[in-house]
């Protein structure tokens, strides 16, 4: 795996976009930082957030755009996620554009992919908005919030994130 491709998801990337998402949300969330998410709820959120079918309907989504990272043999290793603003601050309309989702897997950590992705779905968001940027990131990833904030990002407030029944802290985050 010496480079990695960025380009926009497809249609036929559904499967291993869900994949990498559902892995890479376990791997970062339940393995990294041991939140302790009910079975249910957690299995509830990835069937929810990442199943084909889910992954498909969220890839045709009027205004949001994705990006993928593709390795040497065809594996997605990372994407991102951007679209219409959905983060509940009172200063935040739908037409303001907002970072949905990050993600690096694993075995792609440290090879500057989530540096790139970041870049391709800011000068996007940058372009599609006619107000601030914005982003919700769970409150204890500061490594997240650093990257954010070097990006000229600030928190600006809370809000709580489902999956399933439990609820996550967030912060929101805005840039502009």
């Amino acid at each position: 795996m010496s480079t990695a491709q960025i380009r926009p998801a497809r249609s036929d990337d559904a499967v291993a976009l869900g994949a990498l998402g559902r892995q890479t949300f376990v791997d970062t969330f339940v393995t990294g930082f041991g939140i302790p998410y009910p079975a249910d709820d957690l299995a509830l959120f990835l069937d929810a957030s990442f199943s084909p079918e889910a992954t498909t309907t969220r890839l045709k989504e009027p205004g949001a755009a994705w990006w993928v990272a593709e390795g040497d043999d065809g594996s997605l290793l990372a994407f991102a996620n951007a679209g219409p603003n959905t983060l509940p601050h009172p200063e935040a309309r739908a037409s303001h554009t907002e970072l949905r989702r990050l993600y690096v897997g694993r075995n792609a950590q440290g090879l500057g992919l989530g540096t790139r992705l970041l870049a391709e779905a800011l000068d996007w968001m940058e372009a599609n908005s006619d107000g601030p940027l914005w982003i919700g990131v769970w409150s204890g990833n500061a490594k997240a919030q650093k990257l954010y904030a070097a990006h000229g990002f600030e928190t600006v407030g809370t809000y709580q994130y489902p999956v399933g029944r439990w609820r996550d802290d967030e912060f929101i985050m805005r840039r502009g």
